[in-house]
């Protein structure tokens, strides 16, 4: 059985989809995009502060479905512009200083509302 997870601590979807499903001890967050979901709008700034956003969203929809980032085992980046790859890795790595999960990265042509980076997620228990 499927559990939608939701929180005000993360921005509401934009969209006909959840921010995350849990389901048999695993958590599927959907693509999460650099709003402030205390004001509803795009943090202002570079990769940087888009990034840390991304990832407190992230931290966010964990922690309400009670998981860490201990429990991530796969992440998907997807980056409007490959040349901010390497402040990107930096900004994730705070998040992850040991046994980060699997990982892909990939340069898109477009992201919503115009945002430098979106990141979907998967924890799993156990």
């Amino acid at each position: 059985m499927k559990k939608v997870i939701y929180t005000s601590k993360a921005p509401a979807a934009v969209g006909p989809y959840s921010q995350a499903i849990e389901t048999s001890g695993m958590l599927f967050i959907s693509g999460q995009i650099p709003i402030n979901p205390e004001t509803g709008k795009i943090v202002e700034g570079d990769i940087t502060a888009q990034t840390e956003q991304v990832m407190k969203n992230i931290e966010a929809i964990l922690t309400e479905a009670g998981y860490t980032f201990d429990d991530v085992i796969k992440s998907t980046c997807l980056l409007s512009d490959m040349n901010n790859f390497a402040v990107m890795n930096a900004v994730y790595a705070e998040f992850y200083p040991e046994n980060p999960p699997a990982r892909a990265a990939f340069a898109v042509k477009e992201l919503p509302l115009g945002v430098m980076i979106e990141i979907e997620t998967i924890a799993a228990k156990g």
